[in-house]
């Protein structure tokens, strides 16, 4: 299991100097950060505070914060996450890039037989238990819906309240 590798004392205290090996490190931590805040549905993380992945209790070690900004930045760099401040401590983590999202709404819209339904039903309705939609950032799904919006499939009505906001597909 790739979380175990936070484990391994060398591995979760500094970066490795020899570029070969550092190129691995970081593709390993990469995959590692997307696959746990993916399992654990996490969109953030900031430099600045606890982050499971970046420390390990038991063995007494923590990330360096340069490592940390070294693995965040190869996200951003893959266009994986985004610096969603201007001092790049805090980061979106984007286990699904904007495209394969709006992708995912669109199979599950047309699964479920969805023709309208509203922006909260898409987070937390019941046809969402048990999927990625299921608590899913409400940034990230305004931009996979905009994204629909602009091809054609989707439109965005506006409610009274946030609430009310919805959406009518054409699948």
């Amino acid at each position: 299991c790739k979380f175990l590798l936070h484990s391994i004392p060398k591995v979760l205290t500094c970066l490795q100097p020899v570029r070969e090996t550092r190129e691995k490190q970081v593709q390993l931590w990469k995959e590692l950060i997307l696959d746990y805040c993916r399992s654990q549905k996490m969109y953030i993380i900031s430099l600045e505070e606890d982050f499971p992945l970046f420390s390990n209790p038991k063995i007494e070690r923590s990330l360096s914060y340069e490592a940390k900004e070294v693995f965040l930045a190869a996200l951003v760099s893959e266009g994986r996450a985004e610096w969603i401040d201007k001092s790049h401590k805090k980061c979106l983590i984007l286990w699904l890039r904007i495209q394969d999202w709006a992708n995912y709404i669109l199979d599950f819209v047309k699964e479920n037989g969805l023709e309208v339904t509203t922006i909260e039903d898409i987070r937390s309705g019941i046809e969402t238990h048990g999927t990625e939609l299921a608590g899913i950032d409400r940034g990230v799904l305004m931009r996979a819906l905009r994204l629909l919006e602009q091809k054609g499939k989707a439109v965005i009505f506006k409610g009274s309240s946030a609430d009310d906001e919805g959406v009518k597909f054409s699948v």
